[in-house]
């Protein structure tokens, strides 16, 4: 065989490969609709049974019974599952917007989605969060665990005006609001070197606390700028967003002039250590405390893209993170950002 004709037989097996690769995903999103689709009905009979007859709970106990007999080795006719599907239709049968999206991600994870978020805006974000980045159950899991919602609608960056669309909820999703430091050692007054040298002394915790999709490069990484020399308290990779990411970190509160010094660091990286084929460098500057509106004022006229967040060093959320969650009429604006990316 010729080279050329190589050349086109592997062409070949290449699209063949992509046709069923694309054929694959489209049945395997066919039958997991039809499969939300049968729950939602079986929901609603159940239900709706109950209702006229005024069955309990215990109905599901006979159902399922009745149901594993007729379909021998089928998996989801349980007693608890088929109690959830009654649950499923009654959470969403009034929702125009959500009813629409749950056929559009897995019964696992509807199921956590389900039972772990209390009201439609939380939900919403968990599902387009599934839906957009594949989220498994394990991952879903984690990230509800962690409150990712009340920490994507509390943090704070300039993302929305120095990043492109296509950017930006990866990059939200990559700066929390606040960052728990519970493996660190410290000395009752301790320094910014030393909360450095804990983080660095214990980097799998600290990347892990990221978020999971940092690498470390180096820590008090070193860069010229005319005859100054700059220094980075941590240098990070973020892998999905293909970016360099400088930390700055404060024990103390957030000063404006940190933003003007991060934006330095930023355009030094981008100018002497980004590759062609990356993305342009984020900073996160983490302070021991801030004050939200001062940090808002800050951030309007930088240009870089920076995120600001606090540290604590025990691991309990403050009791009134839900007071301070934005209005719901703000929160739906952000959940918007996901159909318009």
């Amino acid at each position: 065989m010729k080279d050329f004709e190589i050349m086109e037989y592997k062409l070949l097996v290449d699209e063949v490969k992509e046709l069923i690769h694309k054929k694959q995903y489209k049945v395997l999103k066919s039958i997991n609709s039809e499969t939300i689709n049968l729950y939602w009905e079986i929901g609603e009979e159940i239900y709706r049974q109950q209702e006229e007859n005024g069955w309990g709970k215990s109905i599901v106990q006979v159902l399922s019974k009745e149901l594993q007999k007729e379909f021998p080795g089928a998996k989801g006719y349980s007693a608890a599952n088929l109690w959830r599907m009654r649950n499923f239709y009654l959470s969403y049968r009034n929702s125009e917007r959500l009813a629409p999206l749950v056929r559009e991600i897995s019964w696992s994870n509807n199921i956590i989605i389900m039972e772990k978020c209390k009201d439609d805006l939380q939900r919403e974000f968990y599902i387009q969060m599934t839906k957009r980045y594949g989220w498994t159950k394990r991952i879903l899991a984690n990230f509800v665990e962690a409150q990712t919602y009340e920490k994507y609608m509390l943090n704070q960056t300039n993302f929305d005006i120095t990043l492109p669309k296509e950017r930006r909820i990866q990059a939200k999703l990559a700066v929390k609001d606040e960052y728990t430091f519970d493996f660190a050692e410290l000395s009752p007054e301790y320094s910014e070197y030393e909360l450095e040298m804990q983080l660095v002394n214990n980097i799998r915790a600290f990347l892990i606390e990221m978020g999971g999709d940092f690498t470390f490069i180096g820590n008090q990484y070193h860069l010229t700028v005319g005859s100054r020399d700059l220094y980075i308290d941590l240098l990070l990779f973020h892998r999905r967003l293909r970016s360099l990411v400088a930390i700055e970190l404060k024990i103390g509160e957030f000063e404006a002039e940190y933003a003007g010094k991060m934006q330095l660091y930023l355009t030094a990286l981008d100018e002497q250590v980004k590759l062609a084929d990356e993305n342009p460098s984020i900073g996160i500057i983490i302070c021991k405390t801030k004050d939200k509106t001062y940090v808002e004022y800050a951030l309007k006229q930088t240009n870089a893209p920076i995120g600001v967040a606090t540290y604590q060093l025990s691991n309990s959320l403050p009791e009134n993170m839900k007071e301070m969650l934005p209005e719901p009429e703000e929160i739906v604006k952000k959940l918007r950002i996901f159909e318009e990316s």
